[in-house]
């Protein structure tokens, strides 16, 4: 179980986009599958029995799939970024994700890229394609615009400041000559967890910002960990209930134990059920509660 698991929102279709999206990269799997018991499926509006999550892995990093209805969609301010190790690993991996999707940059070489290419993927979910062999197959991508533009580097420290093993990969800024807001972030890679991740700041005003339609999900190894990262996380940001928060710069994570996969599994039928209406009641969630719904 990785540290912090990406989880994309969709709207019935998590079957679908995990098929896709798994037959792209080698050695990717799924590894888990849970369904909508009475409870879950009452709050949420989605069919009993339908996939309500799919924990799968990209290269060596593992995503979640999340239906949960229309109410939410994704956005191109959270993205993932490909690293491809040849040309024609772009060129397949682009025209695939792009079918029935909308292109936001044209394939094609640009200054900072011999090959590059961005999208909308028909799922919604936003991914950049790209020439150059890196460790990490897949990356997060967060652009940093409008009310938060600017503010990418503080945000790179803020998130280094609430995990461990982090350090900072390569940091470029914006050039007096060039489009960005000179002295802002360019591209700025840096580690939590082990895990990399991608900033930038855009000076072009987008439509769209962050939203729930990528979050990220950490997991904790028990309540006082539960307890630490939503107490930093949801500094100056907003409390929502069943895990979820929202951070001071509008991206969205999940703070949930590391063993809630496991105990759904363990408990499937009325133990799952019992977790998830114990779910449904919770901000911040409480490991112990979870724990007696799991054991009755």
């Amino acid at each position: 179980m990785h540290k912090i698991v990406p989880c994309i929102w969709m709207n019935g279709n998590a079957e679908e986009a995990v098929e896709l999206y798994t037959s792209l990269f080698e050695g990717s799997s799924v590894k888990q599958v849970v369904r909508y018991g009475e409870s879950a499926s009452k709050a949420s509006g989605q069919p009993e029995g339908s996939v309500m999550t799919i924990l799968f892995t990209l290269g060596e990093l593992e995503y979640m799939a999340l239906n949960g209805g229309p109410s939410i969609q994704c956005s191109p301010s959270v993205s993932f970024f490909v690293n491809c190790d040849t040309k024609e690993e772009v060129d397949r991996v682009f025209a695939a994700l792009s079918e029935g999707g909308m292109v936001l940059m044209e394939l094609g070489e640009y200054p900072f890229s011999q090959r590059f290419g961005w999208l909308n993927d028909k799922f919604g979910v936003s991914w950049q394609v790209n020439l150059a062999s890196r460790q990490q197959k897949v990356t997060p991508f967060l652009m940093f615009s409008g009310d938060v533009g600017g503010k990418a580097e503080e945000a790179m420290e803020f998130y280094r400041s609430c995990f461990n093993g982090t350090e900072n990969v390569y940091v470029e800024k914006w050039k007096a000559d060039e489009f960005g807001t000179e002295g802002t972030i360019k591209m700025g890679a840096f580690k939590l967890e082990g895990q990399e991740f991608i900033v930038s700041d855009s000076a072009m005003d987008h439509k769209f910002g962050f939203t729930p339609g990528i979050s990220f999900m950490v997991n904790c190894r028990d309540q006082a960990e539960i307890d630490h990262m939503w107490s930093i996380l949801s500094v100056r940001g907003a409390e929502d209930h069943c895990g979820w928060l929202t951070d001071r710069y509008g991206v969205s994570w999940q703070i949930v134990p590391d063993r809630l996969g496991e105990m759904l599994s363990a408990s499937e039928g009325d133990g799952a059920e019992r977790i998830m209406k114990a779910i449904m009641g919770m901000k911040k969630l409480d490991l112990a509660e979870l724990q007696v719904a799991c054991s009755k």
